[in-house]
């Protein structure tokens, strides 16, 4: 599967995503854009899954008719060692994720 790490993340949580693409935005050439213009060129390059903190952008934009998903990290913060405690959570999302769909994974403790 491939992933996009969204900007707003830090570039060091794609090695948590083994056995799948996953690269930053800055990295995929995507680094700037915003919402609607994003989810356009990351479903261009061929991305299955945006990867954000941005628990907004679900609400901004209508996803029925689009093929990329949205996972969003929901941390106590948006600091790097937050959100790696929601990888496994995230990973078990990855694997039954539709199209279009939006899935946030959230802090429990």
């Amino acid at each position: 599967m491939r992933l996009l790490l969204d900007e707003c993340l830090d570039h060091r949580l794609r090695l948590h995503f083994a056995g799948h693409d996953c690269v930053s935005a800055k990295h995929a050439g995507l680094a700037g854009l915003k919402n609607g213009q994003l989810l356009d060129a990351a479903e261009a390059a061929g991305f299955d899954v945006l990867i954000t903190a941005d628990q907004e952008i679900p609400y901004q934009q209508d996803l029925r008719k689009r093929h990329i998903s949205i996972l969003v990290l929901c941390g106590r913060t948006n600091r790097r060692t937050d959100l790696e405690q929601l990888i496994p959570a995230a990973l078990s999302a990855l694997a039954v994720m539709k199209p279009g769909e939006v899935v946030e994974v959230r802090d429990t403790g």
